[in-house]
């Protein structure tokens, strides 16, 4: 893939999502959803594999049936109230699908079964846009029209996300599906608290992308892709490895690492909300990812489990590291400090 195309889908992927995120219009925001979609699949085609070639159909199918779904339930809202702006969502068929839409654009169970598959079959770097980037514009809309959803059926959706992205990462060895699954996991904790502070959402959303940005970026450098590879890629950059671990322990919520406050703040909000029933069950449920969360830092570090297996060893390679990887792993160790600060933000 030439550089020229990939700059046309970079810039594709930006305008699409500056369009969605500033409209208040349901025909704009559809439209950049698709320019969002359209730009994305030359890059899940880069690689020029099978594999590649069936997550970009899959991805294509799933993201059209949502886009159908979304304008069917801004058009059947349109009719009965005569209103196209995003924040007018009142009549309850167009609510539900809406629900239905936004869902499946998100992976939100039980639609999640396109992601992990899509992104088994890309690269880091496309995987990386996909779990982080191509949810903005959904998760926007969600905020825009969360007042007049269901808070039930949200609530309901975002235990079972958060419980199976924990159970269904626990036989994986594939490292790119136990990060899709672990974005799974944590779209349940950001959809349980958009109903009753939708600042603690996108702040979840914003510090999953630097800790998920940090983890592919590490990878990437290393090349790896699988359990077995990260048992023996320490000895390529083992200040890397050890950060990497760091880095999934961050992302597991495990306190004093940045991952900690995102999950600190909802269960603290859920108490308020007298929802402590709630808020219990999704805390116990995330320790299910964390057991995986654990496997893979376990993996990542010097130690190698005990099997009958022989690997072969990696020659330690003096590779400069990114700066970028560094300031963005070192921001998703560090962070948990600023939490005072956040809180007092309006």
């Amino acid at each position: 893939m030439n550089p020229q195309a990939t700059l046309i889908s970079i810039l594709s992927l930006l305008l699409g999502t500056t369009i969605t995120i500033s409209s208040n219009h349901w025909t704009m925001a559809w439209a950049g959803l698709e320019i969002n979609t359209l730009a994305i699949l030359p890059l899940i085609t880069k690689p020029h594999h099978p594999r590649a070639t069936e997550a970009a159909t899959k991805y294509f199918l799933v993201q059209a049936t949502a886009s159908t779904l979304l304008l069917f339930s801004s058009t059947i809202n349109a009719l009965f109230t005569g209103q196209w702006d995003i924040t007018q969502l009142t009549h309850p068929t167009s609510c539900l699908l809406m629900t239905t839409a936004i869902s499946i654009k998100l992976g939100l169970v039980p639609f999640h079964f396109w992601f992990p598959e899509v992104l088994q079959g890309s690269s880091l770097t496309t995987g990386l846009l996909l779990a982080t980037a191509m949810k903005f514009p959904p998760l926007t809309l969600f905020l825009l029209t969360s007042p007049s959803l269901n808070h039930t059926l949200l609530t309901t959706m975002a235990i079972f996300s958060t419980a199976l992205g924990g159970w269904m990462g626990l036989n994986q060895t594939q490292i790119r599906k136990v990060l899709a699954f672990s974005s799974i996991s944590h779209l349940g904790w950001m959809t349980i608290i958009i109903l009753y502070n939708p600042k603690f959402t996108l702040l979840t959303f914003y510090l999953y992308c630097l800790m998920t940005t940090a983890i592919f970026l590490a990878l990437k450098t290393t090349k790896t892709l699988k359990l077995s590879s990260m048992m023996t890629s320490w000895t390529k950059i083992p200040s890397l490895s050890a950060t990497l671990m760091l880095a999934l322990l961050s992302l597991a919520g495990l306190p004093p690492l940045t991952g900690f406050l995102p999950k600190w703040l909802i269960i603290q909000e859920l108490t308020k909300q007298e929802m402590t029933p709630t808020a219990t069950i999704i805390a116990i449920l995330s320790l299910l990812g964390l057991f995986f969360y654990l496997r893979l830092a376990y993996c990542a570090t010097i130690t190698l489990p005990p099997n009958s297996n022989n690997y072969m060893k990696q020659w330690q390679i003096n590779k400069p590291v990114n700066s970028l990887v560094t300031t963005l792993t070192t921001l998703t160790i560090t962070l948990l400090p600023l939490s005072p600060m956040i809180l007092t933000i309006p």
